[in-house]
């Protein structure tokens, strides 16, 4: 039973890690029709700073806003300067965004180092409860809270907000939104700085979690997070915590149990899932 729940606690905060990088992903294309491959450069560069910010001032909530910022500056001139030219051609797309993530991984070795850097978590993260016999791991829950804040937050501002009511309008019917003179531009910005502020507190969350950060963590991470894009369904804010919470339970337990699978396993469920239902699990709906 106490392997079982902590196998469970485990997939929850991995799973909420890799929704953080997933529905910026999901709320970016489900408006802009944007294909990003460099989300998961922000993510790297989330986690280095927010570490570097962290290590600076002592304070780990100011090493989270330190990320969370980084994370809208990069997310600006993204978008602004390496997105913008390239609207509605998927194949420039990705391969601007490939070059990005590559000359951002690049930039945090020369700035940090090649090797890898520690990150532990603050006093009063460390540690565990113990509930019954079962061994709690506090960042772990800490994690996962973060995690349900974080959708509850955006939930709210996509359904009970005037610029929510845009944004929602805007992944609807683009041309609609931009006839009634609504900016449409300024609401792909505003998008884009959320998906990327996401992506970065998911990056500094990740370092005391793992322990160590190094500068190819992007990638590996990026590559769940479009498993769940996909599984979830594209544009799908509520499919993408749906399906990390179900790829990080997946991984979860088939890290322990079969090792060498623990990829394999989400990317045959992915595989699977577009085999079925090529729209997604929770595709057809902008959720």
């Amino acid at each position: 039973m106490e392997l079982f729940f902590n196998l469970t606690l485990n997939g929850l905060a991995t799973g909420m890690l890799i929704f953080l990088l997933a529905a910026g992903l999901t709320l970016i294309f489900g408006l802009m029709d944007v294909l990003n491959f460099a989300h998961g450069g922000l993510f790297a560069w989330g986690a280095y700073s927010g570490l570097w910010v962290y290590s600076s001032t002592g304070s780990f909530f100011i090493g989270i806003i330190g990320a969370i910022i980084t994370g809208f500056l990069l997310g600006i001139i993204t978008e602004k300067w390496i997105i913008k030219p390239v609207y509605g051609n998927h194949v420039q797309q990705i391969l601007i965004t490939l070059g990005l993530m590559l000359v951002l991984s690049e930039m945090l070795k020369v700035i940090w180092g090649p090797n890898q850097l520690t990150a532990n978590p603050p006093e009063y993260l460390s540690g565990s409860w113990e509930l019954g016999g079962i061994i709690i791991i506090k960042y772990r829950l800490f994690i996962i809270g973060v995690g349900l804040l974080v959708f509850g937050l955006v939930q709210y501002l996509l359904k009970k907000t005037k610029i929510g009511l845009v944004v929602r309008a805007g992944v609807m019917n683009k041309e609609m939104v931009q006839a009634l003179g609504i900016n449409i531009q300024k609401v792909f910005m505003f998008v884009f700085m959320i998906g990327s502020g996401m992506a970065a507190l998911g990056g500094v969350l990740l370092g005391p979690y793992s322990g160590v950060i190094h500068a190819g963590m992007g990638m590996e991470f990026a590559i769940l997070a479009f498993i769940v894009v996909v599984i979830g369904g594209m544009g799908n804010f509520t499919g993408s915590v749906l399906a990390a919470i179900l790829v990080g339970l997946s991984g979860s337990f088939m890290a322990y149990y079969v090792p060498e699978l623990s990829l394999a396993v989400n990317m045959l469920l992915m595989a699977v899932v577009l085999i079925v239902r090529p729209q997604g699990l929770f595709g057809g709906g902008k959720g």
